[in-house]
Parts: structure tokens; C-alpha cells; sequence
């Protein structure tokens, strides 16, 4: 059963990046570099490939800064209601790329409904100040920065509270004891945190994309999709040389987050917890209202921009009593055709890829847990390879695999919503199994060992002892694999075809068409259904394991 797991991992991590280098260095069948490096040293690949290190560097690092500063907040200082703003700041990163470009590009610029309804748009005819590279970085800083306050938090949290007690019975003040204790037993999770910031940024399709194409400021996910959306099959091979230069990008920050990862860092004896040491006393309100100020930035700006774009007859029409109007909901929830099918499309792919998820990350934590021993580290990093490369790489990697028909069964899945949902089970089968690998864990082996005993076979034990108990943490991870998949746009992007459209295509045409209020309207709904699915998943955040909910 381990060899068997093992196996199977291996394939959903290894093949899709093994074929995506058999194309890219053996276009003939043969080994020949040079229409490899060719290809990657032509000057529109040489200056995606600068645009995307610009952006990426920059944008990380203001990722690191700003969620750097709301971990500190919210783990060592007596703020206010640190829930309700994890809650929201996580969300807004939940919020899918091209979801969070739109609401921006919507919130600032001429036409923009909601400066209309303030007065504060600028002069008409002027450029939208987020097109190009400042506004792509400014907008990676605040959608990836949420990543860096989940890891940050959890490294804080993992600080024994003693021994920051000891260091202020000595009498150490709050500067000291953050420059002496806690900034050397951060470092490696500082380390890390910007290695996946950046990681994060390099994958990132939806953000270069809306705001970087109409100024054709192109990274390499967007030259990608430009390059096959126009070349089509023929252009793979070129387009594989320049997925391979994505995938040693991220393999190359993966591998410094691996370096610096916090099992490497100083040990230190398990205690209390740290249990937010320091009072801010008079600084504590300019502080909570600058965390609100940024939930208000990343979260209430983009939201209420969507919907008062979604709430007028056209863009750069001001809100008003009388121009209030539902038509742009009922014209993609009810009217147009292609919206609705996108919609069921969207929760069909990533409703089958969670559950279908859901139930093979039962057995395959119970094998990990109980019989992975040293095996079980190569296993999770397999299976976590394809989550790690940008959905745009992986998108070429399955273009190659399922263009051609299957062997034996003579089927091609290439333009088929089987393609998605198989791309999405190799993407998303970590997040589903991160979950019940955490409740397996906990779970003590004397009940299962009484069942052996008494004569239960592994099947009988596993269905009727085993996953009863992990349940609630495989559903846990059937939601999150549902949260991600459902308005994703960097795998489908390449992959759909008429009638597989699905939420986050449809919403990008509709913007790059020009039709704002219609793309606003879908990126609202597709908010209120991720809210729903947070909210279930806080609900059954009592039965998971403790950092199973990232902004509990």
C-alpha cells in the first residue's frame, strides 16, 4: 500500500514536469538544447523574464514588509479583534488575482463608478495609474502579503512565552527582547516567508495580466498566454522552454525557503505559548486603525469599487438613485448564457476535484501517518511539486500530457472538462491532504490496534474507524480545495474551450472585451460564494486541528 502511494505521488508530481522538460530539450525525440536556448535568449523572452524578476522582487519584498508589520500586530501586542481582521485580510488574498486587478483597475482611473460617486475622479482622458510595472507590483505587495502573516504568525506563536517572561523579569524593554529573542528565533521564518512571497508572485498570472497586457508590459506567464492563446498547439515546444525558466525560478525559492526552513532553525524547548507579551498603551488605537486601514485597502476598497461598478448601466457612470440598476447581475446570472454555464462549469470542476479529493486523502494520510516512516517527506514533497509551480507551467505540462489520445482507450482529453479537473486534482491534491495528514497525526493508534485484534481487516478498520474520526478535516480540505479552485483563472486559462468556460475565464474576456459592469458583476458573485465557503469552514473550525483554518 506505501509502494503504491508512493508511486502515485510521484506520478502527479514528477510526470507533468518531466514532460514539460522532454519538450522543452527533446522537440525531435532527441536531446538538442539549442532550440531551447533560442528560445529563451529572444528578446521578448529576455525582457518577460526581466519584467517578471522586477516585479516579482519588488512585489515580494513589499509582501514581506506589509504582512511582516500585521503578524507583529496581531501576535505580540494587545490589539483589538485580531480575529475579525485576520478574517478579512486572509480573504482578501482568497480573493482570486484577476478578481483583486479588476477591483482596483475599477477603483482608480477616470471611468472609475466609485470616484464618479465621490467627485474624486481624475481628469477624463487620463491613465489609469495601476497599468504598468508600479501598479503590478503595488498589487502583488497586497495580495500575497496575507501569505506572509499566516507563516509569520505561526512562527510567533510557536515562541515559548517564558522565554520572553524571563527576559522582561530581567528587566529587557519591548525594543530589546524584539531585537535580541524574537528577531534571531524569526529569521529562518523571515527567510522563508520571502523565498514563498516571491514564489507566489512568480505564479501569479491574473495580476500581470489585467494590468500589464493593454500597456504590453508582459512577464512570462502573460507572454505564455499570449504566445499559445494566438499560436495555439503549434507554439507549445517554444512555450515549454519558457515554462521551464518559470519552473526553475520557483524550484530556486523553494529550495532557499528549504534552506532556511524553521525545522532548521535554532531549537528551542516547547512551552507556553506566547501569549501577545507587549502592551502598546497610547499607541495601541493608531495602531488598530492602521490594521483597519489596511483591511479597508485590501479588502472594503476592492469590494465596494466591484459593486458599485456592478451596480451601474455603464462604466464611468456615477452612482446614483437613479442609476442604480441590477441589470448586470441578472444579465450574467440569468440572461447570458455563457456566464451561467462559466458558473456551474466553475462549482461542477472544483466541487468533482474537492470531493474526489477528499476521499482519496483519507486513505492516503492513514498510509503516510502509520507506515510512511522515512518515505513519507519524499511523498509530501511530490505531491506538493505541482502546487508549488505557477498554474501557467502547469497548464503547458498538461496540454502536453493529454494532448494526444490515451494509449489503449484511443480518447484525448485536450478540450474536454475532464483536462480540468484532472489538472486541478494534480494541483490541488496537497491542499486537500493537509488537513487529515494533521488529524492522523493526532489520532492515537489504540483503537485501531484493538480492532486488529479483535479480527478487522485494514479496509474495515480504515472506513469504519479511521474515517469517521478524520471526516471533519477531509471536508475541511475539500473546502479549501473548493475556495481555490472555483475562481481560479492561471490553469484554466489555457485550458478551457467553448462550453468548459469557467468563472475566472469568463470574467477576464469579459474585462479584457471591455464590458467592466458584466466582469464586476461575476467577480461579486464569485466573492459571496468564496465568503459562504470561509464561513462553513470557520464554522468547523472547533473540530480540526489547531492552524487547519489559516486566520484562526
Amino acid at each position: 500500500m506505501l509502494a503504491v502511494t508512493v508511486a502515485l505521488f510521484a506520478a502527479v508530481g514528477l510526470v507533468p514536469v518531466l514532460r514539460l522538460a522532454d519538450a522543452a530539450l527533446r522537440p525531435a525525440g532527441v536531446f538538442d538544447a539549442a532550440p531551447f536556448l533560442a528560445e529563451i535568449a529572444t528578446r521578448r523572452a529576455a525582457l518577460a523574464l526581466r519584467h517578471s524578476l522586477e516585479t516579482c522582487l519588488l512585489g515580494g519584498f513589499g509582501a514581506l514588509v506589509i504582512g511582516g508589520l500585521v503578524a507583529l500586530a496581531a501576535a505580540l501586542t494587545d490589539v483589538r479583534a485580531v480575529r475579525p481582521i485576520a478574517f478579512l485580510y486572509v480573504l482578501s488574498m482568497l480573493m482570486a488575482p484577476q478578481v483583486t486587478a479588476l477591483a482596483f483597475l475599477t477603483a482608480t482611473g477616470p471611468s472609475s463608478p466609485l470616484l464618479n460617486s465621490l467627485g474624486l475622479a481624475p481628469a477624463p482622458g487620463s491613465a489609469n495609474p495601476l497599468t504598468g510595472p508600479a501598479g503590478i507590483i503595488a498589487l502583488l505587495a497586497l495580495h500575497h502579503s496575507p501569505l506572509v502573516f499566516i507563516l509569520l504568525r505561526t512562527g510567533l506563536a510557536s515562541i515559548p512565552g517564558d522565554v520572553i517572561e524571563a527576559a522582561r523579569i530581567s528587566g529587557a524593554r519591548p525594543t530589546r527582547i524584539a531585537r535580541t529573542i524574537v528577531l534571531p528565533l524569526m529569521r529562518p521564518y523571515l527567510a522563508a516567508a520571502a523565498a514563498l512571497a516571491f514564489v507566489a508572485c512568480v505564479g501569479n498570472f491574473g495580476i500581470p495580466a489585467l494590468l500589464g497586457i493593454s500597456v504590453n508590459y508582459l512577464t512570462l506567464p502573460t507572454l505564455i498566454y499570449v504566445e499559445i492563446s494566438s499560436g495555439g498547439p503549434a507554439v507549445l515546444a517554444d512555450m515549454a522552454a519558457l515554462s521551464v525558466v518559470m519552473a526553475v525560478m520557483t524550484l530556486a525559492g523553494l529550495a532557499v525557503a528549504g534552506l532556511v526552513a524553521p525545522g532548521r532553525a535554532t531549537r528551542i524547548a516547547p512551552g507556553a505559548g506566547l501569549g501577545r507579551p507587549f502592551r502598546l498603551g497610547s499607541w495601541r488605537l493608531p495602531v488598530e486603525a492602521a490594521l483597519w486601514l489596511l483591511v479597508a485597502i485590501v479588502f472594503v476598497l476592492p469590494v465596494a469599487s466591484l459593486v458599485t461598478t456592478a451596480l451601474v448601466p455603464a462604466y464611468g457612470v456615477a452612482l446614483t438613485s437613479t442609476t442604480l440598476t441590477l441589470d448586470n447581475f441578472v444579465e450574467v446570472l440569468a440572461r447570458q448564457k455563457v456566464t451561467v454555464r462559466a458558473l456551474v462549469n466553475s462549482g461542477l470542476y472544483a466541487g468533482l476535484a474537492a470531493a474526489l479529493l477528499a476521499l482519496a486523502a483519507i486513505p492516503a494520510a492513514h498510509v503516510l501517518e502509520r507506515r510512511g516512516g522515512r518515505l513519507k517527506a519524499i511523498a509530501e514533497t511530490l505531491i506538493e511539486l505541482p502546487y508549488a509551480l505557477p498554474g501557467i507551467v502547469l497548464a503547458v505540462a498538461t496540454i502536453l500530457l493529454f494532448l494526444k489520445p490515451l494509449p489503449l482507450v484511443g480518447v484525448s482529453l485536450y478540450a474536454t472538462p475532464a483536462i480540468i479537473v484532472v489538472a486541478y486534482l494534480i494541483r490541488f491534491a496537497t491542499v486537500a491532504l493537509k488537513a487529515p495528514a494533521a488529524a492522523m497525526a493526532q489520532l492515537p493508534t489504540d483503537i485501531e490496534e484493538a480492532a486488529r485484534i479483535a479480527g478487522a481487516g485494514y479496509a474495515r478498520r480504515l472506513w469504519t474507524i479511521v474515517a469517521p474520526l478524520i471526516a471533519p478535516a477531509a471536508v475541511a480540505g475539500a473546502l479549501a480545495v473548493f475556495l481555490t479552485a472555483f475562481n481560479e483563472l492561471t490553469v484554466s486559462a489555457l485550458l478551457w474551450s467553448a462550453g468548459t468556460e469557467t468563472l475566472g475565464v469568463v470574467m477576464f474576456n469579459l474585462e479584457d472585451g471591455g464590458y467592466a459592469t458584466l466582469a464586476a458583476a461575476v467577480a461579486v458573485v464569485s466573492i459571496g460564494v468564496i465568503a459562504v465557503a470561509m464561513i462553513g469552514l470557520d464554522l468547523c473550525a472547533s473540530r480540526l486541528p489547531r492552524r487547519v483554518v489559516p486566520w484562526r
